[in-house]
């Protein structure tokens, strides 16, 4: 009889181990722990995309960089800052606050004046083409510009326009285009430097 008891309790103990062995594994998918790391690591991948895809328009870009505050302050006097931070796509040959200083003595002073802002406007639109070109597009010939008339590009040894600017940083994005840094302030035919100095 008692023999029969140990077997009949021995016989239970084994079911029990038998039936634990058969139990589901404890879910461990909802571990607060890991969902918080997961969120973390996506909410990054958004802002990092966001910060990709807001990336200023031509205008931001050119005063972020702080070495086209001259350029600025010119399409503000022109009345273009609204222009260019327009839908675009636009391609603008910037010049430098260099560039600009090495324009003839006054010059600069003279096309800020009111009375010259029709021809301040006709030679900042010269610097603009409309569309987006990489540097990988740019071929040699003439281009037309914003403004209405051409300038010409030689590729032969760089990238020059008009013989007098020098292409010297490409492919700056922005929102609404691109950005081509150039040495030299070109001007369109028929202005006369030496006319607005007079």
């Amino acid at each position: 009889m008692r023999k029969s008891r140990l077997v009949l309790v021995a016989g239970v103990a084994v079911a029990a181990l038998a039936l634990a062995g058969c139990a589901p594994a404890e879910d461990n998918s909802s571990d607060p722990v890991e969902t918080e790391m997961v969120e973390t690591e996506v909410t990054e991948e958004a802002t990092e995309e966001a910060v990709v895809e807001s990336l200023g328009t031509i205008v931001d870009v050119a005063v972020g960089a702080g070495t086209f505050t001259t350029l600025a302050a010119a399409l503000g006097a022109a009345d273009l800052v609204t222009t260019l931070q327009g839908d675009g796509p636009f391609t603008v040959f910037a010049p430098t606050d260099d560039a600009f200083a090495a324009l003839p003595e006054g010059l600069l002073d003279a096309l800020l004046l009111p009375e010259n802002v029709a021809v301040l406007q006709s030679i900042l639109t010269y610097h603009v083409v409309s569309g987006t070109v990489m540097a990988a597009d740019v071929t040699t010939g003439d281009v037309p510009t914003v403004e209405g008339s051409t300038f010409m590009v030689d590729t032969s040894e760089g990238v020059v326009i008009n013989g007098v600017a020098n292409v010297t940083a490409t492919d700056i994005m922005a929102d609404n285009g691109v950005i081509h840094v150039i040495d030299a302030v070109i001007l369109p035919p028929g202005v006369d430097p030496a006319a607005l100095l007079g």
